[in-house]
């Protein structure tokens, strides 16, 4: 907007039945100090009366607002949250499911296996009756949400690596997906410190030692990595926090330049080898404690 524009309001050559170009002027506009819109809008043409002026404010300003959720929700990092709270839900669901139906299963057919296994082979039998096929049904509805957790884990790992090539490489595509999710935005992930990368996943755990009830939690989800799960349990808490601090970098990387940088990879794997290297110097072994 230029500065005749702006004198003459953010409705300049705004036609009034187009929030559209409203929202435009709404979020390009600037003035260095307000002025008597309601009068520079009737005198415009643009507006009736002040109400009416106040009536296509309002209208512009929900209109932009609306645009600019759906552009977020549009964004990849959002797709990415989507999938991963999705392919969470299938697998919950999909377990939930395939224990009833075994459960009931187990009441009409002979050898019921347990979990997904026996779900999807129950879904294969041919019901003799009215209930079999309630539980057949049952069965089958487990086999195909646990088909689509499969296909969600597949967009996934396809999709992360797009959104946030140093994350996806260095967290998985899976785990990068659910820093992301936590975090609320690879934005919000970018901004975050490494301490706080280091306990997503842990807020029960770390609420209750801000209360005095239980100690500081080490990690959070960032466990599931095996630079952390598969170093000795005295060294995890030095893992643990080099793990977080390169993902931390890893998603700033990606959120402020979305460049792929080898060497932040590099870095991890000889601080890695540091850390590691003390139990052969302590004459001990790595152990995983699961």
């Amino acid at each position: 907007m230029t500065t005749d524009e702006s004198d003459a309001g953010w409705f300049a050559s705004v036609p009034p039945d187009d929030p559209g170009a409203a929202r435009d002027a709404i979020d390009g506009g600037s003035v260095e100090s307000p002025a008597d819109w309601p009068r520079l809008a009737v005198e415009s043409g643009f507006a009736d009366d002040a109400d009416d002026y106040y009536d296509r404010l309002r209208e512009a300003t929900l209109h932009a607002t609306r645009e600019a959720v759906a552009e977020r929700e549009r964004a990849d990092d959002r797709q990415l949250i989507h999938a991963v709270r999705a392919m969470d839900d299938c697998e919950r669901v999909a377990n939930e499911l395939a224990e009833r139906a075994v459960e009931w299963a187990g009441s009409r057919f002979d050898g019921v296996d347990a979990g997904i296994a026996g779900a999807r082979a129950i879904a294969d039998r041919k019901p003799d009756d009215g209930i079999d096929r309630r539980v057949i049904s049952l069965a089958s509805r487990a086999a195909a949400l646990a088909d689509e957790r499969d296909e969600l884990a597949a967009t996934i790992d396809r999709v992360a690596p797009a959104v946030a090539p140093n994350l996806a490489d260095m967290a998985g595509p899976e785990l990068a997906a659910r820093l992301i999710a936590l975090a609320g935005g690879l934005e919000s992930l970018a901004r975050k410190p490494s301490g706080t990368v280091q306990v997503l996943g842990a807020e029960d755990a770390l609420f209750a030692h801000l209360s005095g009830r239980a100690p500081s939690p080490k990690h959070g989800i960032i466990y599931t990595h095996e630079f952390v799960r598969g170093t000795r349990p005295e060294d995890r808490g030095s893992a643990a926090r080099a793990l977080a601090g390169k993902l931390a970098l890893a998603a700033r990387a990606d959120h402020y330049s979305g460049e792929y940088r080898e060497v932040l990879h590099e870095d991890l794997r000889e601080r890695m080898a540091t850390i590691r290297a003390r139990a052969d110097a302590d004459g001990g072994a790595e152990v995983d404690d699961e």
